[in-house]
């Protein structure tokens, strides 16, 4: 019978977890997964904020645009706090961990114009691309696949959308 260890950090479960990643380790990746978990959540809103207040002449393409970029952001958060429950981690969910936890600036609260909105779409998108990218060290040497492969999808997302966002910008 293999020997397990009972995890007793704040933010686990009260029944030993033996998945072959040592206590330590997945603590420290489900903490850089709930930094994850707060900067996609920070971007999402500020993604459906700008959806709701973009105006000018891109308003149309703008609108659709932001409208897919948030919806694939909503439907990346449940994997990424179900992966840290996974390793035997509750998952932040207020506003108040998300705030302490993300890389992100809040969405201003005055709409700005309509690049402006892109250029800081932009910046979020490689924040969260640079979040995830840090964790990558920490999985690997755990041996840790699922959270490597969560990883890599997010990473393909943020920085294909970061390129098409940062398209918007050049000017002809």
């Amino acid at each position: 019978m293999a020997k397990t260890t009972k995890n007793t950090t704040a933010h686990s479960h009260s029944v030993a977890i033996n998945i072959g990643i040592k206590d330590s380790d997945r603590a420290a990746i489900a903490q850089g997964l709930s930094r994850l978990l707060a900067d996609t959540t920070t971007l999402y809103l500020t993604t459906h904020n700008f959806h709701w207040n973009v105006t000018g002449p891109m308003f149309n393409t703008l609108h659709t645009m932001f409208e897919g970029q948030y919806t694939e952001l909503w439907n990346a958060i449940d994997p990424i706090a179900e992966r840290i429950r996974s390793l035997g981690h509750f998952a932040p969910g207020s506003y108040a961990e998300f705030a302490a936890l993300t890389t992100l600036d809040d969405a201003p609260q005055q709409p700005p114009a309509a690049l402006e909105m892109v250029r800081i779409l932009v910046e979020g998108h490689e924040a969260v691309a640079r979040t995830a990218r840090e964790l990558f060290p920490l999985a690997d040497k755990a041996s840790d696949e699922p959270t490597a492969d969560l990883l890599t999808q997010r990473l393909a997302v943020h920085e294909q959308t970061a390129w098409m966002l940062r398209s918007l910008l050049v000017e002809q």
